[in-house]
């Protein structure tokens, strides 16, 4: 069978050059993007060209069309803004303004461009492509170009990313920079709190956003917010009175309302991008470059776009279509159809918003007369907290009563349960660690006493969050179920755990607060050689035998090497590193950055490689070394962890409703569940949100390595290596195809 991989080997840009341009409102992490189309353009063998300015500089010409450098897109990763700065142009919207932007493109041979900004930037993009040939007759017919350039440069190819933090174009899931504003609203959020609490004040927060509610939306979920306003969901009539009785079981009534308003205003757009906003940068710009290489004459001008973690690529006019009918559902008042056009991520997070926050007054509540246990195991990860939320609230909604089990399967057999109520997890979901306690111990070794607790409290389900325990944990439940009825009972875990080493998942609840934590540090450890120059540093981050957190970190903090367990290195292959710094070091990039996991050789050493750096860099650059230790596990959980944890345990409680229902038994007045889906695990896989039997998870795991036999995120092991200008063979035969909008609507499909 003929191999139908595509290597980036075969795909040249000898020959083309690429202009990149920010455009509109600046968003964190469009320099990523503006770095990462530099970088893979110059790797395969085009010339890359800086528009400054925007339009406004393509229109004007001059030194605002500059070529790029590998060098000059050097610390740009951690900026905040736009570099290459933006403008809105009027010039451009007018037929001249384009002829002029036309001749100064062909000047440079330039028909190749990457647009960063918003749908009015992209919109305008796809006009000026459609007139091309038009303009370029023009030129010709006025002597500013010969034929045979207009010949040369027949057609523009547009590739467009979206970078806006509204996140209000159809399309993607995530626009560059929304990850980040949800940072600055967060933190504002947690720091309010604290004032909120001293002084029983209620706090009205004003986000940006503009027609879209996403930003508010989510920040609601986030900071578990008491009442959210947006357009897509406008507060129907007496909502006044309805809000004052909700907040009237919140304040008590004889100290009044004492009421503060914050506007957030332009604080969401600034400050150094995410971690989460800088590797979908990263990982867009590349996307652009081997769409502009691809494109032939007759293909439309497509967006790149990562929906859950694949990249698509999506015609642009579809995309701005699909934006344009939001707008017009929402001004005809057709706010449910409003709401479906969004997509899947923004319907999903307004459902599950509702499902937490109209908490029914007791008599309304439905009663199940099901037991549901709730605990955490392993090691702490930023998130827990939120899921346990979510998982309460939601578990009491349906109906159920619901069990807090303090410190894992230890506390679990010592009889540590005690009913948790709605008021016991307010103000959980911006905590750190894990309030229920948690410990490594595996239930096995206490399975019977486990299993008297189970029928002491009658408990009727578990929900388990955790990380490689929790699996393990959850595998051995399943195989007592022959001995001990007790654990008959449908069990649903949670992937929490900072190294993201569970089978089944693409994502854990816990790793985007950690990359976060490491992408930081390495921010301030470069910044302190900056005045020092020529320092290499080696970092030692955690993950176990994982390295996702030193891929995909190395990754968001431009690093040069990530040395992990699952890809072997030598000797020669360090020589080869220091080599490649060594030769850096002559260029004006006088500064290296090398994450090493922790497990990723039993010899070669942190401090093996720290001494192997100094002594064969000694007259070219010197060393440094950090291991960063706890404090990749410690923290405020991100809006991503909050977030994704509040969803997937709302899911969580959902299904484990339905199974109580499913294996009720009247018969014998209980629940009895032996079936393999009646033990699961949810998980993210690419695009969907999946359920799937621990038990058909075990062939995927390696036990001995604590980690799965597969691991998506090595595919962007080759773009951290480009990107760090070192050659290497990447498989794009995975990367975006062209797909329709439409489709993607319609595609029974449960993103985040």
């Amino acid at each position: 069978m003929p191999d139908t991989k595509k290597f980036i080997e075969n795909l040249s840009g000898a020959g083309k050059s690429i202009g990149v341009l920010t455009s509109g409102g600046d968003a964190q992490g469009m320099n990523a993007a503006v770095r990462a189309v530099v970088r893979m353009g110059i790797y395969v063998g085009a010339k890359v060209y800086f528009v400054h300015e925007g339009y406004q500089g393509m229109v004007d010409g001059g030194d605002n069309i500059k070529e790029a450098s590998w060098e000059s897109v050097s610390s740009m990763l951690q900026v905040g803004g736009t570099v290459i700065g933006s403008a809105r142009c009027k010039d451009f919207r007018a037929h001249e303004g384009r002829l002029r932007a036309a001749l100064n493109l062909v000047q440079r041979g330039i028909t190749n461009l990457c647009v960063i900004g918003g749908d009015g930037s992209l919109t305008g993009a796809n006009l000026f492509r459609e007139e091309w040939s038009g303009l370029l007759d023009e030129l010709v017919q006025s002597g500013q170009i010969s034929e045979e350039a207009a010949q040369t440069h027949s057609a523009l190819h547009i590739v467009g990313m979206v970078g806006s933090i509204d996140n209000d174009f159809c399309g993607t899931d995530m626009t560059i920079g929304t990850d980040s504003a949800l940072h600055r609203i967060i933190e504002v959020v947690d720091a309010i709190m604290t004032t909120a609490q001293s002084h029983q004040r209620t706090f009205v927060l004003e986000v940006m956003g503009r027609h879209c509610g996403y930003l508010a939306l989510v920040s609601a979920l986030a900071c578990g917010a008491d009442w959210v306003l947006i357009p897509e969901m406008p507060p129907k009539d007496g909502w006044e009175e309805q809000m004052c009785h909700k907040l009237s079981e919140l304040v008590v009534r004889c100290l009044g309302f004492d009421t503060r308003v914050t506007i957030l205003g332009h604080v969401q757009r600034g400050g150094t991008p995410s971690a989460f906003d800088r590797i979908l940068a990263s990982r867009m710009g590349v996307e652009a470059v081997l769409a502009l290489l691809e494109a032939s004459p007759g293909t439309p001008a497509c967006v790149v776009s990562l929906c859950g973690n694949q990249a698509v690529r999506l015609p642009l006019m579809e995309c701005v279509q699909m934006t344009q009918e939001v707008q017009k559902a929402m001004d005809e008042k057709r706010f449910e159809e409003a709401v479906k056009l969004r997509g899947r991520s923004f319907e999903n997070n307004l459902n599950t918003y509702k499902l937490l926050s109209h908490h029914k007054i007791d008599t309304e509540l439905p009663h199940s007369s099901f037991n549901v246990a709730v605990l955490n195991v392993g090691a702490p990860a930023a998130g827990m907290n939120a899921a346990v939320r979510s998982a309460v609230r939601v578990g009491i909604t349906e109906g159920h009563t619901l069990f807090a089990v303090n410190d894992g399967f230890e506390g679990f057999y010592k009889g540590q349960i005690k009913e948790i109520k709605w008021g016991d997890v307010g103000g959980w979901t911006g905590q750190g660690g894990s309030l229920l306690g948690t410990k490594r111990t595996l239930p096995a070794k206490h399975i019977d006493k486990i299993a008297e607790q189970m029928k002491i409290h009658n408990i009727n389900a578990l929900l388990v969050i955790g990380g490689f325990e929790a699996f393990e944990s959850l595998l051995q439940l399943v195989e007592a179920r022959s001995r001990y009825e007790e654990f008959c009972v449908p069990m649903c875990m949670l992937p929490a755990t900072i190294s993201n080493n569970v089978s089944g998942t693409d994502l854990s609840i816990g790793a985007d607060t950690s990359l976060n934590a490491i992408v930081e540090t390495c921010d301030r450890i470069k910044q302190s050689a900056s005045g020092t120059k020529r320092r290499v540093f080696i970092i030692e981050t955690m993950g176990g035998y994982c390295g996702y957190l030193a891929t995909v970190g190395g990754l968001a903090a431009g690093a040069d090497a990530a040395y992990i367990y699952e890809e072997p290195f030598d000797i020669r292959d360090l020589q080869s590193n220091v080599e490649h710094l060594t030769e850096k070091m002559k260029t004006s990039i006088q500064r290296g950055l090398v994450l090493r996991n922790e497990n990723c050789s039993e010899n070669y050493t942190t401090d093996f490689i720290y001494q192997l750096y100094s002594e064969e860099g000694k007259g070219v650059f010197d060393c440094r070394k950090n291991v960063l230790g706890h404090m990749q596990q410690g923290g405020a959980p991100s809006p991503f962890d909050r977030n994704f944890g509040t969803k997937i345990a709302a899911k969580a409680m959902q299904w484990i409703s339905k199974k109580l229902k499913e294996f009720y038994r009247e018969g014998k007045g209980r629940v009895f569940a032996n079936s393999e889906d009646s033990a699961c695990l949810l998980g993210m896989r690419r695009r969907a949100l999946v359920f799937q039997p621990v038990i058909q998870l075990k062939d995927e795991t390696d036990f001995v390595h604590r980690i799965p036999k597969e691991q998506w995120w090595l595919r962007l092991r080759p773009l951290m290596k480009i990107l760090a200008k070192y050659k290497t063979s990447y498989d794009v035969s995975d990367s975006g195809q062209l797909e329709h909008i439409v489709r993607l609507r319609t595609k029974d499909i449960s993103a985040i």
